[in-house]
């Protein structure tokens, strides 16, 4: 039965559920398969027999508390073909955690069902560990066997650790180049890893790029699995997964380029053609991912905004800024800030989302609040209109949804949340900034600091100083740097200040080029202004 409460709520400005909307849920759901952790159909293979390893995807984990983590693996032994080589059977896949690095204490095992409906992905949540420690785990099926991967728990929310290490990336064209970035992030040592959006790109092949894509354009659910398992396929990638756990969200390119919703890219007319094309996308993103089972997408709806806390040192509240928003002002822009983006019925993350964070923040213990975001909050102009004397922003982010931008910002002022800061994505480059209610102000008081990190591939190679870097930071005050490289932020915080490293390569073009550390920043606690380290 259709539950009306996870219609979209970016539907609808009077919040009205329109019965043409209401007809193409229906659709999209009837269309999509029953999700379960077990399969009706087929027997269950215990020991199957495999020509080709099962693991091609590896292995990662995801979603820690200070008591359990989700462990994830696919099953895989041709993960270009449409259901991956596997057969339409369920099959047994063991799993062990262990408190060593060789395996010798084990602490946990257990077997999961790889199921069809599936697409033959695992996602064992396991609980009852010990708070802020490493464990190390890995998967067997039949005679195969993963690599053996580390991953770790929390501190309990009422501890007080001395420092997180983490880094944050998005942004990974296949086509576009090598995940350079990912081969240099496997090798520090970081406690969490964030990815902030657009994990794969939904567009056809392109030739003459360094990689090309399997196959075409993903319009439907096999569309989306061979090209997660396309983009899994990565060495790097496949070993930053393996150093520790992951948080996960994404943008627009998991489903297709600027949706906002239920609206495909410059569109105001819910599609039953559209709704089915997300809901494959999201059932094909959960399946790829370290998620727990309250994200088991329903259709075309799936739960992704969530938080958990490091202890007193952090609060994590992660954003999902695309699946309610309402459609983007002047088509995705860029455009000025005039009635369309100061429309206050307009949103980018649905009034529950938006009541969902105030309460976090009001209520978080953390010295530091984090918001992993997807797209630019700080209100960044790259376009200035000379004869009519006005900016023009980006729709496709914050800035196309003005009126709730600053609600969000003056909401920070009023309540004097402290220490926030904001990681973003998206945009294929780096840019730090300090917030205000009003960016355009600079007389105003700084509310949060937000670091905005470049792509591990997307745009192909990028430049250090791109040009008019000049003129760009003139035009924004509240801009404090800016670089156009591949590659992912490092940060380090601790109960005095947040450090952002921002870790760059010269091309992607390529492989195995070094890394070079361009710019650091710091925000001390009590202090929201940027500081160059």
């Amino acid at each position: 039965m259709l539950d009306l409460n996870r219609l979209p709520e970016a539907v609808g400005h009077e919040g009205g559920i329109s019965r043409r909307l209401f007809l193409s849920y229906c659709a999209a759901l009837a269309a999509t398969p029953l999700l379960a952790r077990t399969s009706a159909l087929g027997r269950v293979l215990p020991r199957p027999s495999f020509g080709n390893d099962p693991f091609t995807l590896g292995l990662a984990s995801g979603d820690p508390d200070a008591t359990g983590v989700v462990l994830w693996t696919r099953l895989a032994p041709r993960p270009l073909e449409p259901d991956g080589g596997m057969p339409r059977d369920n099959v047994e896949v063991s799993w062990e955690l262990a408190e060593d690095e060789a395996m010798k204490n084990v602490v946990k095992k257990g077997t999961s069902v790889a199921t069809p409906d599936l697409a033959h992905s695992v996602h064992v949540e396991v609980d009852g560990l010990k708070p802020d420690r490493w464990y190390w785990y890995r998967f067997r099926c039949g005679d195969a066997e993963t690599k053996i991967a580390r991953t770790r728990t929390l501190p309990v929310a009422s501890s007080d650790p001395d420092q997180l290490r983490m880094a944050f990336a998005s942004c990974q064209h296949w086509e576009s180049g090598y995940y350079t970035a990912y081969q240099h992030m496997a090798k520090e040592d970081l406690d969490l890893i964030f990815h902030i959006g657009d994990y794969i790109y939904e567009g056809g092949k392109d030739k003459g790029h360094t990689r090309e894509h399997a196959n075409g354009r993903c319009e439907t659910l096999t569309d989306y699995r061979i090209r997660h398992a396309q983009y899994k396929t990565d060495e790097h990638l496949q070993a930053a997964h393996r150093v520790c756990p992951w948080f996960v969200t994404w943008d627009d390119h998991e489903v297709a380029n600027n949706y906002a919703g239920p609206y495909s890219e410059r569109t105001t007319t819910v599609t039953t053609k559209f709704l089915e094309r997300r809901a494959g996308a999201y059932k094909a993103y959960y399946e790829h991912m370290p998620l727990r089972a309250r994200s088991l997408p329903h259709g075309p709806d799936m739960q992704l905004y969530r938080k958990a806390s490091y202890g007193k040192l952090m609060e994590m509240i992660i954003l999902d800024t695309r699946q309610y928003r309402t459609p983007q002002p002047h088509e995705g822009g860029p455009g000025p800030l005039d009635a369309g983006p100061m429309d206050p019925r307009g949103t980018i993350m649905g009034a529950k989302q938006k009541q969902w964070l105030k309460d976090s923040l009001i209520g978080s213990q953390g010295k530091w609040n984090l918001l992993a975001n997807q797209v630019v909050m700080s209100m960044i102009t790259r376009t200035h209109d000379e004869d009519k004397n006005v900016d023009y922003y980006a729709m496709d982010q914050w800035p196309g949804y003005e009126h709730e931008r600053l609600e969000i910002g003056q909401f920070l002022a009023d309540r004097k949340i402290p220490n926030t800061i904001v990681i973003t994505g998206d945009i294929h480059s780096n840019w730090v900034s300090e917030m205000r209610v009003d960016d355009r102000k600079p007389e105003q008081p700084v509310i949060a600091a937000e670091f905005v990190g470049t792509s591990v591939s997307s745009g192909g190679d990028g430049v250090n100083e791109p040009k008019g870097l000049e003129h760009l930071m003139h035009r924004n005050p509240c801009l404090k740097y800016h670089n156009a490289e591949r590659g992912f932020v490092r940060c380090t915080v601790n109960r005095k200040e947040w450090r952002s490293d921002y870790l760059t390569v010269a091309k992607i073009s390529v492989p195995n080029l070094p890394l070079q550390q361009r710019a650091s920043f710091v925000v001390q606690s009590g202090n929201p202004h940027i500081l160059k380290a």
